[in-house]
């Protein structure tokens, strides 16, 4: 270790001491830049500019104008390599950072004791609760999967995915949804069907020309699969619920499609099938007793790509990849940063506009869940098509 970062790592840890015996001492009042400058040493040697263009701009004008100054924020995106540019952005921005982690929610272990070694508490939902209970509560929430949706924070939270959206639905504090717009089909039509891909290509698993996957669920997640699968080269199969309508871009591509309640149909798909993977977002999507039967009697390799158990309890969870866990969290980045870079900027900033409300400088304070404002979804779009590296993909994605 540099001695330059020990000793800013002992000073960082002295600023947490004096935020733990002074609640309102906020660690990162006095020397916001401890965190990115440690922070720094990864990043800089993962990644280049180009791949993280929003996250960047946004460090650069909160370093100036410190919007989270003297702010307990609670960040609860999955823990890799990637998310410490959003951890960076907002410590720029005078954050007092808190890591949650709960719910089985995926980490890399080794980012997760890095972000301890720099003094920035990781937490579960107990201890956060436990904080809240002796007046140390948070500002800011910024959760996924609504890990974090028994706190209390002042100003509100950032829910980052559709998943986490059920726990919001009464919820008494302004909630903005970032999976509700536009930015985050970046990661997930783009980022997750490329992982799923990158996962299966790790475990050794060949799937050039012919061989067959039947792709259950048409929604984001599921097209991106989709996407990723016919420029693989495979035949493609989607079961959906047809009854919502048809997919313009499975229509455009050719995509064969059948009705998820058609269930010889869906089964017979089931039995012929070399590759099967779940993308619906329904918990138990699955367990149903002819597809079961149909995937207890395949020798098709099962995967699935949600946050919810999608084959249900009759199928073992021995017999589906990371034991139904999302597959691409295998990966030591699950989803590229160039992917992620956006929706996580979009993470971030939708704080910053709560703050903003309840200072009444923009918008106004509502309870419950709300769609990200298109004028800031157009800002993040356009940093990242115009200085990222994906411009012509998410062009391609949009049918620009």
């Amino acid at each position: 270790m540099p001695v330059g970062s020990f000793f800013l790592r002992v000073l960082l840890k002295f600023y947490r001491l004096c935020g733990a015996l002074y609640p309102g001492f906020s660690a990162w009042g006095g020397f916001i830049y401890i965190g990115g400058m440690i922070f720094d040493e990864i990043v800089n040697d993962a990644y280049e500019k180009r791949e993280y263009p929003a996250l960047s701009a946004f460090f650069a004008e909160w370093s100036g104008t410190r919007p989270f100054r003297a702010l307990r924020v609670l960040v609860a995106t999955p823990v890799f390599r990637n998310t410490l540019l959003e951890y960076r952005a907002l410590i720029a921005g005078g954050a007092d950072l808190v890591v949650g982690v709960a719910g089985g929610m995926p980490c890399d272990p080794g980012i997760v004791e890095t972000v301890r070694e720099n003094g920035i508490p990781v937490v579960g939902l107990p201890e956060a609760l436990e904080m809240e209970s002796r007046g140390r509560g948070f500002d800011l929430v910024l959760d996924c999967a609504g890990q974090f949706s028994a706190c209390h924070p002042r100003f509100g939270f950032v829910e980052l995915t559709r998943s986490g959206v059920q726990f919001y639905e009464k919820c008494e504090h302004p909630v903005y949804v970032a999976d509700s717009g536009v930015v985050k089909r970046i990661e997930t039509c783009l980022g997750t069907g490329e992982g799923y891909v990158r996962a299966l290509a790790q475990l050794g698993h060949d799937f050039c020309d012919g061989k067959k996957f039947v792709v259950f669920g048409s929604g984001k997640v599921g097209q991106g699969i989709v996407l990723q699968l016919l420029r693989s080269g495979a035949d493609v199969h989607v079961v959906t619920d047809c009854s919502r309508g048809s997919c313009a871009f499975l229509d455009a591509n050719g995509v064969p499609v059948t009705d998820c309640n058609d269930l010889d149909a869906v089964a017979s798909l089931v039995r012929g099938a070399d590759f099967v993977v779940t993308a619906t977002g329904v918990k138990g999507a699955l367990d149903r007793p002819q597809i079961v039967e149909a995937l207890l009697a395949s020798g098709a390799v099962l995967a699935n790509m949600g946050v919810e158990d999608e084959y249900g309890p009759n199928v073992s969870a021995s017999r589906v990849l990371a034991e139904k866990k999302p597959l691409n969290f295998i990966l030591e980045e699950p989803t590229h940063l160039k992917y992620i870079d956006a929706s996580l900027a979009l993470h971030a900033a939708l704080g910053e506009l709560l703050l903003q409300e309840a200072a009444g400088i923009s918008g106004t304070k509502n309870a419950g869940p709300q769609d990200p404002p298109s004028d800031l979804e157009q800002r993040i779009l356009s940093m990242t098509m115009q200085d990222g590296l994906i411009g012509a993909e998410i062009a391609e994605m949009m049918g620009w």
